[in-house]
C-alpha cells in the first residue's frame, strides 16, 4: 500500500504541491492602491498579503522585537532609514534586478540618510512649506521663514503638530543643520520659537487641510500634497517653498533584512517603478512622485502643478530629516514645553 502511495504522488501534477508565492508587504495606511496589487498579483502570479502600520515607530518597533516576523517589503520614512541601516535591519538592494531605477530623479537620490541608495529607494515625495490665504494675506510677502515671525500676524499661524518640522524651520533661520545635535544649538532654537509663540493660534496635523480649506487658520506651515488637494476646495490657498531651504522628506520602499521572499521583493519595487504604476500610486496618494517617467502619466493639473512637481532648482534648497539619534531626547524636551506655552 505505502508504496503504491508513492507512485500515485509521483504521478500527480507538480504545482498541485508546490507552495503558493507569496509577499509580505507592510506599508502605510491608504498608501497604495488596491488595482497595482492586484496588477503585480496578476502579472507575476505572485499572491500579497498586505498590512499597515500608522507611524515609523510602529514599523521600526515590530521589527526591533521581532526582526523575522518575515516582510519583505517595508516604506519607511528617510530619517528611519538611517537608523534601521546603521541598526543591521534592512537588506542592500541588488540594482541589477531593478532597471526602472532609471526613471527615478536623480535630485531625490543619493541623499545623506542612504548615500548611493544602498538600500532605499523613494517612493513618494513631500515638501514643507509656508500656506497663504489671498483672501487675508498677500502671498507676495512671503518668502523667507522669518516672514512668520511678523508681529501683525499676531495669533494666525496654524503649526504642524510635528516636532521636527517646527524645530528644522527655526534651525534654517539660525543657519544650523535641521539634523543638530548640538545641545546649545537645540535650546538656541526653542528660544526662537517661544519668540514666535504669540503668532501661533494652533498646532495640528491631522485635519491640516480641512483647516485651511474652511479658513478656520489662513496661514502657516502646510504639507504640498495635503495643500494641493485643498487647492481643490479652495482656491485662494498658495503654497510657497521658502527661503533659504525647506524641509524635503522622503518615505522609502526597502527590504527587510531576513526578509524570506527578497527576490521577489526587488521584482515588486521595480514593479512599482514602472511608469505606469508610479502614476497609479501618485494619483492614489496626492502626493508628488519621484518617478520622473510617471509624471507625464498623470492628469494634466498634477503635471503641471509647481506645488508637486517644483523645479530642479527648487528642489536643490531642500534638506532632509536625518535620525537625531540620543539628542532626540533634548529636542522632545524642549518641544514639550513649547507646547506648553514656553
Amino acid at each position: 500500500m505505502i508504496r503504491r502511495f508513492i507512485l500515485i504522488v509521483l504521478l500527480l501534477p507538480f504545482p498541485l504541491f508546490a507552495a503558493k508565492k507569496v509577499l509580505n508587504i507592510y506599508n502605510w495606511a491608504n498608501y497604495m492602491p488596491h488595482a497595482v496589487i492586484h496588477q503585480f498579483e496578476k502579472e507575476t502570479g505572485i499572491h500579497i498579503n498586505y498590512s499597515e502600520y500608522d507611524s515609523n515607530e510602529m514599523l521600526y518597533a515590530k521589527l526591533k522585537t521581532n526582526p523575522t516576523l518575515g516582510y519583505d517589503i517595508i516604506v519607511p520614512s528617510s530619517y528611519y532609514v538611517r537608523r534601521m541601516a546603521n541598526e543591521g535591519m534592512l537588506r542592500p538592494l541588488d540594482k541589477v534586478s531593478l532597471p526602472n531605477l532609471k526613471n527615478l530623479n536623480p535630485v531625490l537620490l543619493n541623499r545623506d540618510y542612504d548615500p548611493g541608495n544602498q538600500y532605499s529607494l523613494p517612493y513618494t515625495w513631500g515638501a514643507t512649506g509656508i500656506v497663504v490665504n489671498d483672501q487675508y494675506f498677500n502671498p507676495q510677502h512671503f518668502h523667507h521663514w522669518g516672514d512668520l515671525w511678523k508681529k501683525k500676524y499676531r495669533d494666525q499661524l496654524l503649526m504642524l503638530d510635528d516636532m521636527r518640522e517646527v524645530f528644522s524651520m527655526a534651525l534654517i533661520l539660525l543657519g544650523y543643520s535641521i539634523n543638530d545635535t548640538d545641545p546649545a544649538h537645540i535650546k538656541e532654537a526653542y528660544e526662537k520659537l517661544r519668540v514666535l509663540l504669540p503668532n501661533i493660534k494652533l498646532f495640528n496635523s491631522d485635519a491640516e487641510e480641512n483647516i485651511y480649506v474652511d479658513e478656520d487658520a489662513t496661514l502657516g506651515l502646510g504639507w504640498n500634497g495635503e495643500i494641493f488637494q485643498a487647492y481643490k476646495e479652495n482656491p485662494h490657498l498658495h503654497f510657497i517653498y521658502p527661503e533659504p531651504h525647506f524641509v524635503l522628506w522622503i518615505d522609502c520602499v526597502a527590504i527587510p533584512k531576513y526578509a524570506p521572499h527578497f527576490q521577489d521583493a526587488e521584482r515588486f519595487i521595480n514593479f512599482i517603478n514602472r511608469p505606469d504604476i508610479a502614476a497609479k500610486i501618485a494619483i492614489y496618494n496626492g502626493f508628488s512622485s519621484p518617478n520622473l517617467a510617471a509624471i507625464h502619466l498623470q492628469p494634466k493639473e498634477m503635471q503641471d502643478s509647481p506645488v508637486l512637481n517644483p523645479s530642479n532648482q527648487i528642489l536643490k534648497n531642500a534638506v532632509m530629516e536625518n535620525d537625531l539619534g540620543p539628542a532626540n531626547t533634548t529636542y522632545e524636551k524642549y518641544w514639550e514645553l513649547l507646547k506648553l506655552g514656553g
